[in-house]
């Protein structure tokens, strides 16, 4: 792999890679170790954030490859760890294509490393506010058949788009670019109107800039026109559990756990 640490700033915080570091990864600088190291110290049981909604995304992707689902967009991808997206789809059809997308340099080196000798996966560096670019971008066009079903995935991403930006808007141009029977995935932070929400919002808002909890109604709003399909939106940790794991069901869901929320729609 390229080594970009002479390149990249170290002293600024990265939201890929310190989702990375909660994840337990090792593509991390000591920057973004601090701010993980707060959610897991100063904030108890916050890291069931990170890993309820990778665990709901891997879910995700087994079913739409089960279901004949053969393109997936990840928009705002992150760092590659364990189980990524295009591992999940290959488990389930070998022929799945996977575009990877993210504005952050070391993701794109990690990525193309990993990918290299992958010929039905690629990555590119791009922003997710300028849609355009990236539906016309060349990878895109190369790999992705708009005229046949795509899943377009925003996993842990759209609430890093502040109100202004529009994040609704987003959604609603790829949504307009999808062909019928192609799927949309959102999982998002949930605001719970408690002390856990408040002090998280800010700690992120305070780094980065950006980080918006948005309620129930807001969430289903960034779905627009698209059906939404069962069970809804729903806590990561209890949206379509696995039957050989524990039954979230039987068990009251930790505040944090209740604090991320997922939901797949479908365009008719």
């Amino acid at each position: 792999m390229t080594d970009l640490t002479h390149v990249i700033d170290q002293s600024k915080p990265s939201i890929a890679r310190v989702y990375d570091y909660l994840l337990g990864g090792k593509d991390n600088f000591a920057v973004d170790r601090t701010i993980g190291d707060h959610f897991k110290n100063n904030l108890p049981g916050s890291v069931a954030i990170a890993t309820t909604n990778r665990q709901a995304l891997i879910r995700a992707v087994r079913d739409l490859a089960r279901d004949g689902v053969r393109q997936f967009i990840d928009l705002g991808s992150g760092l590659p760890t364990a189980d990524n997206v295009h591992q999940v789809a290959h488990r389930y059809a070998s022929d799945a294509k996977v575009v990877y997308i993210d504005n952050d340099p070391i993701v794109l080196a990690h990525g193309r490393a990993l990918l290299a000798t992958d010929t039905n996966t690629t990555v590119f560096q791009a922003d997710l506010r300028d849609p355009r670019s990236i539906r016309e971008h060349r990878e895109v066009i190369e790999m992705i058949d708009f005229d046949q079903p795509v899943a377009v995935i925003f996993s842990a991403i759209l609430h890093h788009l502040n109100d202004d930006e529009d994040p609704a808007s987003v959604v609603r141009y790829w949504s307009e670019q999808l062909s019928p029977g192609s799927l949309v995935y959102i999982s998002h932070f949930r605001s719970g109107d408690n002390r856990e929400t408040a002090v998280a919002e800010d700690k992120l808002q305070s780094t980065f800039g950006r980080g918006r909890w948005r309620s129930d109604k807001e969430i289903e709003a960034l779905f627009g026109e698209l059906e939404i399909l069962e069970p809804g939106i729903a806590p990561c940790a209890s949206w379509r559990p696995d039957l050989t794991a524990i039954d979230t069901a039987d068990r009251e869901l930790t505040i944090w756990e209740q604090l991320i929320v997922t939901g797949l729609a479908r365009k008719n």
